[in-house]
């Protein structure tokens, strides 16, 4: 118990530190939260927000702005509700603590007081302008009131913005003002328009306080990688409205009549439903109540069915794919149509508006805004030309209609067996009629009363799972399809890549780009090629372009190019400084991932001190009767294949994991006529190590050789692997070959080379360095570098290039299934452990 003392103050100080680096940085943030609280616990608001005479005081609302200014500062330090002043203390550790140190104390205070000052005078100008004329949504504006620190960290949000790069500052703004701008028309309440009012102010102060007059564009320029996202944001937007609409309380927004033409639930509770059916005890509206508050959870998800489509479509079109485009036309087509019979209903007399919504807004906007998505994606057809493979959407086709078939089965059997769990009791024709709506949205279904309804629980579940489980299913499969490797005919043409190989040559890593799970790309002069791995969206080069020299430039701004043509982040991984120059013209970032070492032949001798181990290795192999054998493994006798492959299989077992691919080979890339293998074997023909090497082609001839497969038995000798790199590197150097590639070691650098590590983000770095130390006792990449030093080799630093900091998440996903594709669940959780006892 004394023992763990120690460390439990030091878990215990860890926090405490952090609060006082953060008091440090951000004074203004920290003691806005203490203050927060205190005058919400002083003045009993915490509960039920400003009440009695402090509520005209710090509230603001058009009648009480001229009579009490000081609420327009004072306002940010209340909040309406406990769920607010939890909200807004997460708010401003989010939002504050960066803006702060961004800006600096006085900056933010700035940006934060004057945004919100502003956004509530530009508000209640608004709703008091307007008041006349836009109906009851400008007098319901006059009737709210605003409190809430909402509005000021929104603004300095916006206004350090201005801080960041160019692509972070983009892509935040994008995601706050489409947040902002969703919000304010499909809410449309007075903090709403606040809050946008808020930031607006911000963004356009954010400029001056970082020292430079604002830059407008003249025109929109984007890439076609950018104008895919914003038409796939815009799509999710307007999947995203009709939702948020329906889930306030009061949606009074010029748009907020959306939730009536797609939702169109209209009782949430037993008494609106007795109310309702009192009324109109035998009409259709009053069984469609009752059938949407009964279905519970499934009513809301089948009603904004099409809307959970888009929001599906909006990720295929954010990856350029063509099938995305067109089934996301083809709904907001028909979303289109359906809002222009509503319109023709409501005009015809057979229908209502929707209460607190003036009449042209209620008749114009329901077409309007999926028309105009209609409009977008109709002129933006050719940012969408990525197909899937042939017979991906037969297949999904295919497995979603057995899937219906399965799931109607199962609601008519069950139904069945539980007749009694339905009033009126279940029959098979009651259930037949019924299935079209367990499957269809909401209110396609609503304009008819429903023959049965649930009233146990096995019925409830029934009758809202099949729809639910169906529609999911399809949503996820639909996704997967997105994923897919786009169909190329020029994938998996390894003959073509080994002939171009053979001709021109290519990087010490070229040889791993003929391995099997490799996509290609080729130059339109067909002279070079880049091997690549494509996973969820990211296309991870396999060591550098291969080709003539005097196309590696062109070579990669074309596989750049291609990429974002398809829809795919471009990744060049393990590529050497022309690569890294090249893409950094490009706009790329990099990272060091690797480091090679390279031994140069002609003149090497393993004399002097420093050789001291290579000497005693080799002495201690003759004293033993080892000797260095080369062999081609396909043509191996069966005894040696035997000893290999139990030899590998053993080291797998010992390491408890899979063997790692991508550029780390095992035995399938051995099997190769190609490529070299170099045993250490005794006299009775026992293998105790084995080494392979890959062929280096420079101008149509192999030049050197790169070591990929190293496995030592481990019983056999203990110095097998100093003993056969050793042997290779003068057995290679007699033959005449000018060089040997020790090849990379991954998440390792040798001490004091650096290059290339101030141009990786230092999160990233650090990231990198601490998985590398984690994982040092799983696969020992930093061990072997340290082994291979002892051959006094140069080193090679080796780089990561990617254009977007965003994709890095996607990017190590990427890389961790490249190298370990074959990670089990146990093998997973057995990693983790080990990461832990690590970082423990």
């Amino acid at each position: 118990m004394l023992a763990a003392l120690p460390r439990f103050r030091a878990l215990l100080n860890r926090p405490l530190q952090r609060l006082r680096g953060s008091a440090r940085v951000a004074p203004a943030t920290l003691g806005f939260i203490a203050l927060f609280w205190i005058l919400g616990a002083f003045t009993d608001s915490v509960g039920q927000g400003p009440e009695g005479p402090l509520l005209a005081e710090v509230t603001v609302s058009v009648g009480t702005v001229a009579e009490h200014p000081a609420a327009l500062v004072l306002c940010g330090f209340w909040a309406g509700s406990p769920a607010g002043y939890l909200g807004g203390t997460l708010l401003a550790l989010l939002a504050g603590l960066p803006c702060e140190r961004l800006l600096g104390t006085g900056k933010f205070l700035l940006a934060g007081l004057g945004g919100q000052v502003a956004g509530l005078l530009l508000t209640t100008g608004f709703a008091y302008l307007t008041s006349a004329s836009i109906g009851d949504w400008s007098r319901a504006l006059v009737s709210e009131s605003y409190v809430g620190p909402t509005a000021f960290l929104a603004a300095a949000l916006a206004a350090a913005s201005a801080q960041l790069g160019t692509l972070w500052r983009r892509r935040l703004r994008v995601a706050l003002f489409t947040l902002l701008v969703l919000l304010a028309l499909y809410g449309g309440s007075f903090s709403s328009l606040t809050v946008l009012g808020a930031a607006v102010t911000g963004a356009a102060a954010g400029p001056y306080l970082a020292g430079r007059r604002p830059a407008l564009p003249r025109r929109l320029v984007t890439s076609r990688r950018e104008a895919r996202v914003l038409v796939a944001l815009l799509v999710l937007a307007s999947a995203a409205g009709p939702v948020i609409s329906a889930l306030s309380t009061q949606p009074v927004g010029p748009l907020a009549v959306l939730r009536y033409l797609f939702t169109d639930v209209e009782v949430r509770t037993p008494a609106e439903l007795a109310q309702l059916c009192g009324v109109e005890s035998d009409s259709a509206r009053c069984a469609a109540a009752r059938l949407q508050l009964r279905a519970g959870p499934a009513a809301f998800f089948l009603a904004t069915l099409p809307l959970v489509l888009l929001a599906v479509f909006s990720d295929g079109l954010r990856r350029g794919r063509h099938f995305a485009w067109l089934a996301a036309l083809l709904l907001q087509g028909a979303m289109t149509v359906l809002a222009a019979v509503r319109i023709g209903r409501l005009l015809a007399g057979q229908g209502t508006l929707s209460p607190g919504t003036g009449s042209f807004i209620a008749l114009v906007v329901p077409m309007a805004v999926p028309l105009a998505v209609l409009v977008l994606l109709a002129f933006t057809r050719r940012l969408f030309p990525v197909a899937a493979p042939a017979g991906t959407y037969r297949r999904l086709a295919g497995t979603v209609a057995l899937l219906a078939v399965l799931l109607a089965a199962l609601y008519l059997g069950t139904g069945l067996l539980n007749r009694n769990g339905f009033s009126p009791a279940a029959t098979p024709a009651l259930l037949t009629a019924d299935l079209p709506g367990r499957f269809l949205p909401v209110l396609e279904v609503t304009t008819r009363a429903p023959g049965i309804v649930p009233e146990n629980l096995p019925a409830v579940l029934l009758y809202e799972g099949v729809g639910v489980l169906f529609w999911v299913v399809t949503c996820t499969q639909l996704l997967r399809s997105f994923l897919a490797p786009p169909d190329s005919p020029a994938a998996r043409d390894a003959d073509r890549a080994r002939s171009l190989l053979r001709t021109h040559g290519g990087s010490t890593l070229a040889w791993m780009t003929l391995w099997q799970g490799n996509h290609y790309w080729f130059s339109p002069g067909g002279n070079s090629y880049v091997a690549y791995r494509l996973d969820l969206g990211v296309a991870l080069t396999v060591g550098e372009p291969v080709g003539p020299r005097d196309e590696l430039r062109s070579s990669v701004e074309g596989f750049a190019a291609f990429c974002a043509a398809n829809g795919t982040t471009a990744c060049f991984y393990s590529v050497g400084p022309q690569v890294r120059e090249a893409s950094e013209r490009l706009g790329f970032f990099s990272l060091q991932v690797a480091e090679e070492t390279v031994l140069p032949l002609g003149s090497l001798v393993f004399k002097g001190k420093r050789f001291q181990d290579i000497r005693t290795a080799m002495n201690q192999a003759r004293k033993h009767g080892i000797r260095a054998q080369w062999v081609r493994y396909p043509s191996a006798p069966l005894a040696v294949k035997d000893q290999v492959y139990a030899i590998s299989e053993e080291w797998v077992a010992d390491k408890k994991m899979p063997e790692m691919g991508f550029t780390l080979g095992g035995l399938e890339e051995v099997d190769d006529p190609e490529v070299r293998c170099l045993l250490a074997v005794d006299s009775d023909g026992t293998v105790h190590a084995v080494t392979s090497w890959l062929p280096v082609y420079r101008d149509g001839s192999v030049a050197g050789w790169t070591l990929d497969f190293m496995r030592r038995r481990s019983s056999g000798f203990r110095l097998g692997m100093d003993f056969l790199i050793a042997s290779a590197a003068l057995s290679l150097q007699d033959e005449g070959f000018s060089f040997l590639s020790l090849s990379g070691a991954p998440l390792a650098r040798a001490p004091g080379n650096d290059d290339g590590a101030e141009e990786g983000p230092p999160v990233m770095e650090r990231l990198l360095d601490r998985l590398g130390a984690t994982l040092e006792p799983v696969y020992g990449f930093r061990s072997l570098l340290a082994f291979k030093a002892k051959f006094g080799p140069e080193y090679v630093p080796l780089f990561m290039t990617y254009l977007d900091p965003a994709s890095l998440p996607a990017i190590a996903n990427a890389l961790t299934r490249a190298y370990v594709p074959d990670l089990s669940f146990s093998q997973g959780l057995s990693l983790a452990r080990r990461i832990v006892d690590r970082t423990g």
